[in-house]
């Protein structure tokens, strides 16, 4: 009973943040060091496994509340059918990754395949599009599978590899290992249309206050 209460005690001071040479001294008796080592391999052990159980209850609460913020928001899906709601998603798009100066053609690029989705379903809602004026052009690092990645994009937009332009290398990336396997390079895509761009830059001067409408 005595090396029962002896032991209990040595955990708790373990637990407390005691050393082996501290609990010897409180206790005022010997502890074998095998004793000592197989009652820290315990406290590791518990120690781990509470650690494993508080990461899967965050795990849950975040994954609740996140469906919760799902279910709140779910109407947003619906207010873009509203062309005028799309426009403007459209257009702050736009703005943040669209380039301004090519007054040739629309170009819009990214890296994340829902945002050039999106985009792209705006854009085929707003616009009467000729599919035939789409070009796309992958711009990836050295070391990619270039032809899959050209067909994964041309998959994600709908628009035929025969679109496609001579994918572009980022001379920075060779020879440099790169830590982001599902990286699926920036796609980027052109709307070979001068009317449709000067549309876009004057939703964008509209929505972003650069002029005054009466």
């Amino acid at each position: 009973m005595r090396d029962k209460n002896i032991k209990k005690q040595a955990k708790e001071l373990r637990a407390s943040g005691k050393t082996f040479e501290e609990i010897i001294s409180v206790l005022g008796v010997k502890i074998p060091k095998d004793a000592f080592e197989k009652i820290e391999e315990e406290r590791i052990k518990k120690l781990l496994q509470a650690q494993k159980k508080a990461v899967l209850v965050l795990k849950d609460s975040r994954k609740k509340h996140f469906d919760d913020l799902l279910q709140k928001n779910s109407e947003l899906s619906s207010l873009l059918e509203k062309k005028e709601v799309a426009k403007i998603v459209l257009t702050a798009l736009y703005l943040g990754e669209g380039t301004k100066n090519k007054r040739s053609a629309m170009v819009f690029a990214n890296s994340n395949p829902c945002i050039i989705s999106l985009f792209l379903r705006l854009f085929r809602m707003i616009f009467d599009v000729d599919e035939k004026k789409f070009r796309c052009t992958l711009q990836g690092r050295d070391g990619q599978d270039i032809k899959n990645l050209e067909k994964f994009w041309s998959n994600t937009t709908f628009i035929p590899l025969s679109q496609f332009y001579t994918p572009r290398i980022d001379p920075r990336s060779v020879g440099k290992y790169f830590k982001k396997p599902d990286y699926k390079g920036v796609c980027r895509i052109d709307y070979l249309s001068a009317e449709v761009f000067c549309e876009i830059m004057s939703m964008c001067e509209v929505l972003s206050g650069n002029i005054k409408v009466k």
